[in-house]
């Protein structure tokens, strides 16, 4: 067994996606596919469900991909290590982030890491923000981008970028009749509303909150994974949302919306890099995390 074929294995693992890993590892489909085969051969069992349709991973590889991610983190660090007669860092990180966490945070903070470590690659994933800590709890990724939760994960290393005040937003123009364009003034008028809100998150267990504080069983019209569907829907007159302002700061859409002065206010929340404590000594995800 070869790390590479560890990590044909691991992109595949991830992708769930033939076309999508083969990509990723910069081979045919037919060569993935062919050493996935002599994976398999070699650990003995199948570590793949696959049909015409679907890739999915068996109970044996499940447990192989934390031996495969393992053992990766372990190849990147010995490496290092083997080279250490040179200043120069070589290998590979991952990051994830949301698609403003992208325009917000990572344009500035990679090219200032592609100028000081040129030789480290770097994979950069885009997701909905809600996933980015369980992306880093189930090893999937390095290092991610995104709110800091009330209660912090035992285990994981969190460092504060910047913070986000979090935003009741409606259309600029009213287009259905109870959807207002003016904070409502009463417990009863926000009952009415519909409300636009993520599935999960901070910013949800923060309105969750303040409406469970006011006495509030609020309307939901939509639940929606990611900030930037939130804005969309809002500004197509759909109902009240709530996003953070760094979120609508960065929407195309920003002049279709307009921002309702509701008191008391949400709390804002903290955006910053998460990692798991033990790979920051990983000397690739150190950098990273120090150069911050």
């Amino acid at each position: 067994m070869n790390i590479r074929s560890l990590k044909h294995f691991l992109a595949l693992a991830e992708t769930l996606h033939f076309g999508r890993a083969s990509d990723e590892c910069h081979i045919s489909i037919s060569a993935l596919s062919r050493n996935i085969r002599q994976l398999e051969d070699e650990v003995g069992v199948s570590l793949f469900n696959r049909d015409n349709r679907t890739v999915t991973l068996t109970q044996e590889g499940k447990k192989f991909l934390k031996y495969a991610r393992d053992t990766s983190n372990q190849w990147n660090m010995i490496r290092h290590e083997l080279m250490d007669n040179s200043d120069q860092l070589h290998g590979e990180i991952s990051l994830y982030g949301s698609v403003t966490a992208s325009y917000s945070f990572l344009y500035e903070l990679l090219s200032r890491f592609r100028i000081a470590y040129p030789s480290i690659e770097i994979k950069l994933r885009t997701g909905d923000p809600e996933h980015a800590i369980a992306h880093i709890l189930d090893g999937k990724e390095d290092i991610t981008i995104a709110a800091r939760p009330a209660n912090l994960p035992r285990g994981l290393a969190f460092k504060p970028l910047a913070t986000s005040p979090l935003l009741f937003i409606a259309p600029l123009e009213q287009q259905v009749p109870n959807v207002p364009t003016l904070a409502p003034a009463t417990s009863q008028e926000w009952a009415n509303i519909p409300m636009i809100l993520s599935e999960s998150g901070v910013s949800r267990a923060r309105v969750d909150e303040w409406f469970r504080q006011h006495g509030i069983v609020p309307r939901i019209y939509a639940q929606v994974t990611g900030n930037e569907a939130i804005v969309s829907m809002v500004s197509l007159g759909f109902g009240i949302g709530v996003v953070p302002k760094i979120v609508l700061e960065n929407s195309p859409l920003m002049d279709r919306i307009q921002v309702l002065e509701v008191k008391p206010e949400l709390a804002p929340y903290d955006i910053g890099l998460f990692a798991l404590k033990k790979n920051l000594k990983n000397p690739m995800v150190e950098a990273f995390w120090n150069l911050m």
